[in-house]
């Protein structure tokens, strides 16, 4: 059972399903607020600190995107599920544009989405142990993975979670072949095509952070995945 303290936002103008989904997170040990609507909703994420969002797209008055979006503002670290009854692979992607870490579409099954919730919970809020590595020196650059900054002479970047993490996983194996499949396991904790579509979008973010380095090159192995070259 999680404790208490980990608070969860839910976002959900439908009744019964918003009672339903808050009574089970409740059941599950979290510690949770509901709200009908997505100014509600931006009105509770304000008010406090919460561990994870999950919001319905369609919501009156703000749509589950621009809440997404206006949180992000906010926090940009925070996970964000998506509940929706939409199942075109366009309305995911956007939805992962939008800076969602998971997406459910209804009816969903309540026992996996509490799995889900619970193996991004761990990922955002596990502490790496002492021993493990956090600062690495990558080419001209130096990058501290505990506090998110990668710097290169004057220049520092404050690195979101996700461009932490990947960038993390590049440094520990520099000049090695890591497959997509790792990767995506390591930092998203799961191997799908939209978590795949998300990878493409992380590299090239973290191309751009390397570009000032030309030493530095992220290769893709056809066939067999990624190495980050550090000549």
């Amino acid at each position: 059972m999680q404790k208490t303290q980990t608070k969860i936002l839910v976002v959900e103008d439908d009744k019964n399903a918003g009672y339903l989904l808050t009574e089970n997170l409740k059941l599950s040990g979290y510690d949770v607020v509901l709200a009908k609507d997505g100014e509600e909703g931006i009105e509770q994420f304000e008010q406090a600190k919460f561990n994870l969002c999950i919001l319905d797209i369609m919501l009156p008055k703000k749509d589950g995107h621009q809440l997404a979006r206006e949180i992000r503002k906010g926090d940009a670290d925070v996970p964000i599920i998506f509940l929706t009854a939409r199942i075109m692979d366009s309305d995911k992607i956007e939805g992962f544009k939008h800076g969602c870490d998971d997406y459910v579409t209804k009816p969903y099954n309540i026992e996996e989405l509490l799995w889900r919730i619970k193996a991004i919970l761990k990922r955002t809020t596990i502490i790496s142990p002492a021993e493990e590595k956090t600062e690495f020196d990558i080419g001209k650059y130096h990058f501290r993975y505990s506090e998110r900054k990668l710097k290169i002479a004057k220049d520092s970047f404050n690195l979101s979670t996700k461009e932490a993490d990947l960038l993390k996983i590049l440094s520990r194996h520099q000049n090695k072949i890591l497959s997509r499949s790792t990767i995506m396991n390591e930092v998203w904790g799961r191997d799908d095509y939209f978590v795949s579509k998300s990878l493409d979008v992380y590299l090239t973010k973290i191309r751009k952070y390397l570009k000032h380095d030309p030493d530095i090159e992220i290769l893709n192995i056809h066939g067999h995945g990624y190495k980050m070259i550090v000549r």
